[in-house]
């Protein structure tokens, strides 16, 4: 008797299933501002990762749309070193949906100390991560 209501029970759950698979479900439009499993513009939030990618990363959080990244040492500077944070504010790809916030330090006397950001750095990181995040766009229009 077990094995009959078991059957049963299989039945009907796989009845159910089938109903959902017709072909009247709407089609994703994986171009869309705001076709996410996360908390913010996926776009802006995978440009950002290329972007950063040379980069420690210290703490990201696709929820809440921050990345920060541990210090980093150029090569060809060992005397400087950079930490980025990235915050994504929004579901759309817009510019103002950005904020990039840097940190510089210099090495004086074997001790790195505090020093000024360009802020023309911080708006060419922003500007290439909105580039990116434009071209990642139109590759999803384009696959379509």
């Amino acid at each position: 008797m077990n094995r009959l209501m078991a059957s049963a029970l299989l039945g009907s759950v796989a009845l159910s299933l089938s109903a959902c698979g017709g072909h009247d479900r709407p089609k994703a439009d994986l171009a869309a501002s705001k076709v996410t499993t996360i908390g913010v513009n996926s776009y802006l939030w995978r440009a950002s990762l290329d972007t950063l990618s040379f980069m420690p990363l210290l703490q990201t959080d696709s929820n809440g749309g921050v990345i920060v990244t541990d210090w980093y040492v150029n090569p060809n500077t060992p005397n400087e070193r950079m930490k980025v944070t990235v915050s994504i504010l929004d579901q759309d790809l817009r510019a103002d949906a950005l904020r990039v916030a840097a940190l510089r330090e210099v090495k004086k006397d074997g001790q790195w100390v505090q020093a000024p950001v360009q802020a023309a750095t911080v708006q060419k990181l922003e500007d290439i991560i909105l580039t990116r995040a434009r071209d990642l766009r139109r590759q999803a229009i384009a696959a379509d």
